[in-house]
């Protein structure tokens, strides 16, 4: 057949149809080729059209692993056509050659050699084409591993990342961002691909073309290589935003590398690549992983590393960054509260730091996430009750105020109107009053949903602050009036007089209101009086009022740590 004779419309027929043709059907698509010519070329086939001299050998070669194309370019080589090798091609050319036997052996500048040749000399010394050869061989990932073609492409792209670990993307910005700054946030970690426009392969193609089971043992290698974490964690949430994060997930791309990449096997292998140092990555792409691995129903140990690891760094963490929907059909409350628990449990165990400044932050953030929360209708009350003490129960001996605290809890009680009394006690039993702002205090003073306990040990409490203020002006006043000026002496005395005036006032608005609390006291007492003088038992009567005091917290038992009002009343100043 010569060499110069044009293939025609039909790229399945090589030469004319004649008595030395064979018959081939490859991929459902028939191919009419010389019978010597393929010999000549492939062991494999010499000995197929030896034992088989009729003409359609289809049925012995139905199973061949290759597809159109790649047959078409052996088939053109095999008739003496230039053919044309590409970084998308020459894998596949390579495997089938290797099972078609066209070695040197056989025939001398045979197919197997031409092809690696190229691969050797034009594939692997550039970055771009060993990724494109790589994502070129994912249907036939098996056969090109026992070639040894993809370590040899996954050594090339590692020797160059080692050299350059910008290859693998810009290190993210870990910084702090607000809700409302979202922008920021998504710049923040999004990873920055430089482009050499003026090196003729510069970086257009990166390794989030490939598929999983491409890419991670390539990632892998590279921590074993010590290229830089933060290069390496660049590069896997590049790859999480384009097949899980993103709204289009790859679909751009070849659908067989697609259909691979199933959406949790890459949670769960990312996970597994992530470095356990804390600060590494934003624990905004932390919580967005762990919202993907419970709607993705991931494995329990991916949950539980991505866990941990937003615990190490929740000092970090927005509010938004717990905001994590629960999931399932049984879903009893809008967010996924047990996830927070195990967060906020990992963090507390793991902080050594003897600064509890750390730990104030955290105790902030359960009481900003608990106001957001408690709207749901739905949260339980010992679910609100265990955040709530997780986050005391670390913050004891602080200075930390519970004005936090105090607003979820009134955001809770209003939302949940139908507590009982007994219940809505256990809701405020969190709470701290010695330590609420002025301004909190003033606003729970006339607080309706409050219990009446409550309010009095509020207001008891701001009582106790006023007096101790009170006096610590007047003891500081002589000796600070001693150090200044005997021409200012009279000016200070005036400004103390007016603020010890404004001290007495206060106290004696609070005292009021404690007063008014007390005759709702009295005027329960008088009435349950009245409607136990109906029995006859005057032990049962007393029980009645004690009950009733115990409720107000109004005991004088030395076992009420929580009850203010113990052993002496109090009364509004005269």
């Amino acid at each position: 057949m010569s060499k110069s004779k044009s293939i025609g419309s039909s790229s399945r027929k090589l030469t004319h149809a004649s008595s030395s043709d064979v018959q081939l059907n490859i991929c459902g698509l028939p191919f009419s080729l010389n019978r010597e010519l393929l010999a000549a070329r492939s062991s494999k086939l010499a000995a197929l059209l030896k034992e088989n001299p009729e003409d359609d050998l289809s049925h012995l070669l139905g199973d061949i692993p290759t597809d159109f194309e790649t047959f078409e370019i052996v088939a053109r080589f095999c008739h003496g056509f230039d053919i044309n090798l590409s970084s998308e091609n020459v894998i596949k050319v390579l495997c089938l050659a290797h099972y078609l036997g066209m070695s040197e052996i056989h025939s001398t500048n045979n197919l197997t050699k031409k092809a690696c040749f190229y691969f050797q000399n034009t594939v692997l010394p550039s970055w771009n084409k060993s990724i494109k050869a790589l994502k070129s061989a994912e249907n036939i990932l098996q056969q090109a591993s026992d070639l040894g073609l993809i370590d040899a492409c996954a050594e090339s792209i590692i020797t160059k990342v080692m050299h350059d670990p910008s290859l693998l993307g810009e290190p993210m910005r870990n910084v702090t961002t607000t809700d409302d700054d979202s922008e920021n946030d998504e710049n923040a970690y999004k990873p920055n691909v430089r482009r050499r426009l003026f090196v003729l392969d510069w970086k257009s193609e990166d390794l989030t073309l490939l598929s999983i089971a491409l890419y991670e043992p390539i990632i892998h290698a590279t921590v074993h290589r010590k290229v830089p974490l933060e290069y390496m964690v660049s590069s896997l949430f590049h790859y999480l935003n384009k097949w899980v994060f993103s709204d289009t997930k790859g679909e751009e791309d070849d659908p067989s590398t697609y259909e691979k990449n199933s959406e949790r096997v890459i949670i769960e292998a990312v996970e597994r690549l992530l470095p356990q140092e804390r600060g590494l990555i934003p624990i905004s792409l932390l919580s967005q992983m762990l919202q993907s691995a419970i709607i993705l129903d991931a494995h329990t140990e991916c949950k539980t590393g991505l866990e941990i690891r937003i615990g190490k760094q929740l000092d970090q963490a927005t509010v938004k960054d717990l905001l994590i929907p629960a999931q399932g059909y049984a879903k009893e409350e809008r967010y996924d509260t047990e996830s927070v628990k195990r967060i906020l449990k990992n963090f507390y165990s793991n902080y050594a730091s003897t600064d509890k400044s750390g730990l104030v932050v955290v105790a902030e953030l359960v009481d900003n996430f608990l106001a957001e929360v408690s709207s749901d209708i739905d949260l339980k009350l010992n679910t609100f009750l265990s955040l709530a003490e997780l986050s005391q129960a670390a913050t004891g001996g602080t200075n930390r105020n519970s004005d936090g605290m105090y607003r979820a809890i009134d955001i809770y009680l209003d939302k949940h109107r139908y507590l009982t009394d007994w219940e809505r006690e256990e809701v405020c039993r969190v709470l701290d009053c010695s330590k609420m702002s002025p301004e909190a205090s003033e606003h729970a003073a006339h607080n309706e949903k409050l219990p009446v306990r409550v309010m009095v040990q509020i207001l008891f409490s701001v009582q106790l602050k006023l007096k101790d203020t009170v006096s610590k002006k007047i003891q500081g006043g002589p000796a600070n009036r001693l150090l200044k000026l005997e021409d200012d002496e009279e000016d200070a005395r005036g400004t103390s007089s007016n603020e010890e005036e404004i001290m007495k006032a206060e106290m004696q608005k609070m005292g009021s209101k404690v007063v008014e609390l007390e005759k709702e006291c009295d005027t329960m007492k008088r009435e349950i009086q009245r409607g136990g003088s109906q029995h006859k038992n005057q032990k049962g009567k007393t029980s009645i009022w004690k009950e009733m005091k115990r409720k107000l917290g109004c005991m004088t038992s030395l076992h009420e740590p929580n009850c203010h009002v113990k052993k002496k009343k109090v009364h509004p100043p005269k």
